[in-house]
């Protein structure tokens, strides 16, 4: 691996669980707001063998003094590049809300740099693309920003309640928000790679039908799994979820039929 291949990865991916002989590499992108951290405790739930990565975008913890990617691409693009040399070993890509659109993208780039499918794009908490709903949260300000987090749950009170935290998060949530609600797709043609989709009961931002909507974006397997819960189901069925992922991907675990 030459130098700048290194740096690139160091760059873009935080490893979370590294295996001797891997035999699997699970790569995580987190949602608006969120940070490669958010996936660590998914290191404790995975069998022998698989690797795990969480994506960490600019303008955030250890990244805090680069500016803020302006589009999806701006993302996709380079996490692309950093995942390529590491694409002996199957790779599968995890994406949850605005992470599930910069982790598709980031496998369609993948299928040109490898020359074909990766194993798995597993995508959480948002619609098909053709199906994503227009916003305008980013453009009202710190009013709109914290009504809409309160909406979606996922952070807590305390943070959204301490001015000093406000100020801490506020920009980079407003940042992603552009990014994410300005978000439309270069290509719309369907991907090889196998997809399937987690949708939560009580999701305000998408719903049953839109989740479903990803098979139209695959031209191999597909998967529908729901789970109780709202946007951020994620946190209380985080075994549940990191189970159905890897029985996606061939490994051990469980999918019960999809109501």
């Amino acid at each position: 691996m030459t130098t700048t291949t290194t740096r690139q990865r160091e760059r873009w991916l935080r490893p979370l669980r590294v295996q001797e002989v891997p035999r699997l590499r699970l790569v995580c992108f987190p949602h608006a707001g969120g940070a490669a951290g958010f996936f660590r405790t998914w290191a404790a739930r995975l069998p022998d063998g698989v690797e795990l990565y969480g994506v960490q975008y600019p303008g955030r913890q250890d990244r805090l003094r680069e500016p803020h990617a302006e589009t999806v691409h701006e993302l996709a693009e380079p996490v692309a590049a950093a995942l390529a040399p590491m694409g002996e070993v199957p790779l599968a890509l995890f994406g949850h809300s605005m992470g599930a659109a910069v982790a598709h993208e980031t496998a369609r780039i993948l299928e040109r740099l490898l020359g074909g499918p990766i194993a798995a794009l597993v995508v959480s908490g948002r619609p098909a693309p053709h199906l994503a709903r227009p916003g305008q949260v980013h453009l009202g300000g710190e009013r709109a920003l914290l009504e809409d987090l309160r909406r979606l749950g996922g952070t807590s009170d305390e943070v959204l309640d301490d001015p000093a935290l406000r100020e801490l998060i506020l920009p980079t949530l407003e940042a992603d928000y552009r990014l994410i609600e300005n978000y439309r797709p270069h290509e719309t043609a369907p991907i090889a790679t196998p997809i399937c989709a987690a949708v939560a009961a009580a999701d305000p931002e998408v719903d049953h039908d839109e989740a479903a909507a990803w098979e139209g974006c695959t031209t191999g397997r597909f998967r529908l799994g729901a789970f109780p819960g709202d946007h951020f189901y994620l946190v209380p069925h985080e075994s549940e979820l990191v189970e159905r992922v890897l029985q996606f991907c061939g490994l051990p675990g469980r999918w019960p039929s999809t109501p």
